[in-house]
């Protein structure tokens, strides 16, 4: 177990809460310490639900680590199970919980003796995974009991179980192209709007949504999956289990190319035209030319393509900037900015070290360096180091990079609340490559900016003295050399003074006088 008092990913227990909840009418119970259940506020506080979170938290206590924990945790699901009646009900554990090594399984059994409701034990391995990790697998644990269930029931959707339905056979599909969608679900960085652009990239395509997984899908309608004529899986962190099962088991075949940018939604667009275009798939009376749609799109209805060609968009070629978030949201923001914006990324990374041998193929090509790491100093020291013009990255880089007095466009969860937009802005799709646009332009200070609104006035001109990612300064600064400072214009200021400290320190000096600041200028060959 990692402590730390800032994580990208939680622990386990979050991702299974985040999948349940994401479900209609499906209830959580976690196995967990008072304390373990802050989701239930944090769901309600970043998503604004109206509602109660499907969560309860069944509380480990001294009576517990005295007697054994079964009889309240079986007694917890058949309560919630006659309040709720909710369709499924999913048991977690935590780390705390499996310290106790308790046969949670065999809770699970007793419980479903005497509930009307489903009821399965998240099979997640709590001390090798985190969050996403665990969202992903639960997601697919869910999805693969419903279908076994629909198979034993002889339901027709999936075919008996005694047929042949391994590679597709007998499966009824949709009669136009449909596709399900993997891996929409609560706290998701603004996957809400993703999923609206999503919907409407599809419907221009001619093409239907059958099922929305996770979010807002009952758990009955998960039998209804084969039906689709493909899947979509946007981000790479959920939904590529489930996805590689119902390929296994029904030869569905699936899209993992996110549509973020202009390029890569080309990609995808034509990624979806090659499997409708198959010759043994389905019949043959649609006609998929995607081609025109795609020109379209790119030349007259974005603004992305027309805008990265502008003197405008110009002023940030060679411009250094730093990336890093998830492996998908950082990945495709590292080859926008690259190829899509002229932006030099001088390093790109991801918190998914899982992940870490997918996310290095993508970024290669469009980055100076690669940084794998869920160490937040480690991330903190790299942009210190190379420090960018921007920054792109988590709420956590935002926080950096106020420090270092950079700016940062938040690209990835995790994210605060001003990350959570009531406004449209997606990342996905053609108006999602105009919103990016927007924040990669917006997120680096142009030009004369600070300097002019020094001159006009409206700046905040309250001095600081350090800057610095420690927390105590050791460094002082002379009535003079402030003054030879607050000469300089805005926007060099900051780079200036982090110049200077850094050449103090490099020398020893515990007073940043003007005879050290000359010295540091010419140091850099200013």
């Amino acid at each position: 177990m990692k402590l730390a008092y800032w994580m990208y990913a939680g622990p386990a227990h979050i991702g299974t809460l985040r999948v349940a909840s994401s479900f209609k009418n499906v209830h959580a119970i976690m196995h967990a310490p008072l304390g373990d259940d802050y989701f239930n506020v944090m769901r309600s506080m970043l998503e604004r639900e109206r509602d109660f979170t499907p969560v309860t938290a069944s509380i480990v206590d001294r009576h517990v680590l005295a007697r054994g924990s079964q009889e309240k945790v079986v007694e917890n699901i058949t309560r919630k199970d006659k309040e709720e009646r909710p369709d499924l009900i999913i048991l977690t554990p935590t780390c705390t919980s499996s310290i106790l090594q308790e046969d949670l399984q065999n809770f699970v059994n007793r419980a479903s003796m005497e509930s009307k409701s489903d009821v399965i034990l998240a099979d997640v391995n709590h001390y090798r995974v985190n969050e996403l990790q665990a969202a992903d697998r639960t997601l697919e644990q869910i999805v693969r009991f419903y279908i076994e269930k629909a198979k034993q029931n002889n339901t027709s959707i999936v075919g008996s179980k005694n047929e042949v339905f391994e590679k597709g056979k007998g499966i009824e599909k949709t009669k136009k192209p449909s596709a399900n969608i993997f891996g929409i679900f609560t706290l998701g960085f603004h996957h809400q709007h993703d999923c609206r652009e999503l919907k409407r990239l599809l419907a221009d395509l001619g093409i239907s949504i059958n099922e929305i997984i996770p979010e807002g899908c009952s758990v009955e309608n998960l039998q209804n999956l084969p039906k689709a004529w493909f899947n979509i899986v946007p981000y790479r962190e959920v939904g590529l289990m489930a996805a590689k099962y119902l390929e296994k088991e029904f030869s569905m075949p699936y899209i993992t190319t996110t549509p973020m940018g202009l390029v890569d939604t080309a990609i995808f667009i034509r990624e979806i035209q090659s499997i409708l275009e198959k010759p043994d798939f389905f019949n043959k009376n649609f006609q998929f030319d995607y081609e025109n749609y795609i020109d379209h799109q790119t030349r007259f209805v974005s603004q992305a393509a027309w805008f990265s060609r502008s003197i405008d968009c110009q002023n940030l070629t060679g411009k250094k900037a730093v990336v890093f978030g998830d492996a998908t949201h950082a990945s495709s923001i590292t080859k926008i900015l690259s190829r899509e914006m002229g932006v030099r990324v001088c390093c790109a990374g991801t918190y998914c070290k899982h992940d870490a041998d997918w996310f290095r193929e993508q970024v290669e090509n469009f980055c100076d360096e690669i940084l794998i790491t869920d160490d937040h100093t480690q991330v903190a020291d790299m942009i210190a180091r190379i420090e960018p013009s921007a920054i792109f990255g988590t709420q956590m880089e935002r926080h950096i990079g106020k420090r270092l007095d950079i700016p940062c466009g938040v690209i990835s969860a995790p994210v605060h609340i001003q990350n959570f937009p009531l406004g449209y802005r997606p990342f996905l799709g053609y108006e999602g490559a105009n919103q990016i646009a927007d924040l990669a332009y917006n997120s680096f200070t142009l030009g004369m900016e600070d300097h002019l609104l020094e001159i006009f006035g409206g700046h905040d001109t309250k001095e600081v003295i350090t800057k610095t990612l420690s927390t105590e300064s050791d460094l002082t600064w002379s009535s003079d050399s402030l003054v030879e400072l607050s000469k300089i214009p805005g926007f060099v200021r900051g780079k200036i003074k982090r110049n200077t400290e850094k050449y103090a320190r490099e020398k020893g000096l515990k007073e940043i006088t003007i005879d050290v600041m000359f010295a540091a200028k010419e140091a850099v060959g200013a």
